[in-house]
């Protein structure tokens, strides 16, 4: 093992998939010249040249289409966008296009694809580079949605992501680029809908993914000093989700805190909270409690930001009220 930052184990997953498959390109953004926004294609322009690293104009619905037709014909593009707030200006291609060409084709046209880049808020951004859109994409039948938390998921991840057949929107986070974490040096994989239990507990069940997961890895260390263990689990994949994941680790637990940086209504904390209920009602010995950023647009304002955005103490609040403790 050895240890590397997030921007590294994106750029590794991607120039090995490369170096494996000559149908794998990468296009954006500043990817090239630049090296990436964020630098997360680093040398990938000197070692695979301008045909398979591709500086795009700033015309997201433009190159996104133009993967959308690229996968069609056998290819597997990788599409960065900057953020995924951009991404919107593309949505009616990721929607419309790559998400249902599978079924409309009768099973004729695969679609190989990964759009990829950071999603949520990084600092002060302002309210429309701020957005968190996991739940919208994976209300999507066709897609796949992945957001890694660390180094290692990242790079395991990506590389499945790739090697898939469907369309993956790939979320990660301008604030953990420079997240340092092992990673092994030899080959491996992560499978797509596969959970990971980040801590284990027996106590609580708090379920979360992203970036924002170190909050309830922070929660977890305060909280055992009182005698609470949480189990944080790590979706790493919203769709398909691992359910049973959850389910089992709900009836270990009884109880159920769900974390996400997002807005509350039609949550992937929804969702989770839907299937608990359904499947495992009988289990719970407590209402189960959700954490969402604030249902506002995000605020520039530091302090407004740091009240809108889910944190350690708002878990510990949400975890001490399953159990009853003040």
């Amino acid at each position: 093992m050895r240890t590397i930052q997030f921007r590294e184990a994106v750029a590794e997953a991607m120039s090995e998939e490369m170096r494996r498959d000559e149908s794998v390109y990468l296009m954006g953004e500043e990817v090239a010249e630049y090296n990436g926004a964020y630098k997360a294609s680093k040398g990938m322009l000197d070692e695979f040249g301008p045909k398979r690293v591709i500086d795009t104009p700033i015309a997201e619905l433009g190159f996104a289409g133009i993967a959308v037709g690229s996968a069609m014909n056998g290819n597997r593009p990788i599409v960065e966008f900057m953020t995924f707030n951009f991404s919107l200006v593309g949505i009616d291609q990721i929607i419309n296009n790559a998400a249902k060409m599978r079924q409309m084709s009768a099973g004729q046209f695969p679609m190989p694809m990964v759009f990829r880049g950071p999603t949520a808020s990084a600092g002060q951004l302002g309210a429309t580079h701020s957005q968190a859109f996991e739940n919208w994409y994976a209300n999507t039948p066709g897609l796949k949605v992945v957001v890694p938390s660390t180094p290692y998921d990242a790079k395991g991840l990506l590389k499945s992501a790739i090697r898939d057949n469907d369309p993956v929107i790939f979320m990660e986070s301008e604030q953990m680029y420079g997240d340092k974490g092992e990673v092994p040096e030899g080959e491996y994989t992560i499978p797509l809908g596969v959970a990971d239990i980040k801590r284990e507990g027996k106590d609580v069940t708090v379920v979360s993914f992203g970036k924002i997961i170190k909050e309830a890895l922070a929660a977890g260390e305060e909280l055992a000093k009182e005698g609470i263990e949480i189990e944080v689990i790590d979706l790493r994949t919203i769709r398909p989700m691992d359910y049973d994941a959850i389910l089992n680790s709900v009836k270990k637990t009884n109880r159920l805190v769900v974390l996400e940086e997002a807005w509350p209504f039609a949550s992937v904390a929804s969702e989770i909270t839907y299937i608990v209920q359904e499947r495992a009602f009988d289990y719970l010995d407590a209402p189960i409690q959700r954490i969402t950023t604030a249902d506002t647009p995000a605020p520039y304002s530091p302090t407004l930001l740091k009240e809108w955005l889910p944190n350690a103490q708002d878990v510990i609040k949400a975890v001490k009220k399953v159990t009853y403790k003040k």
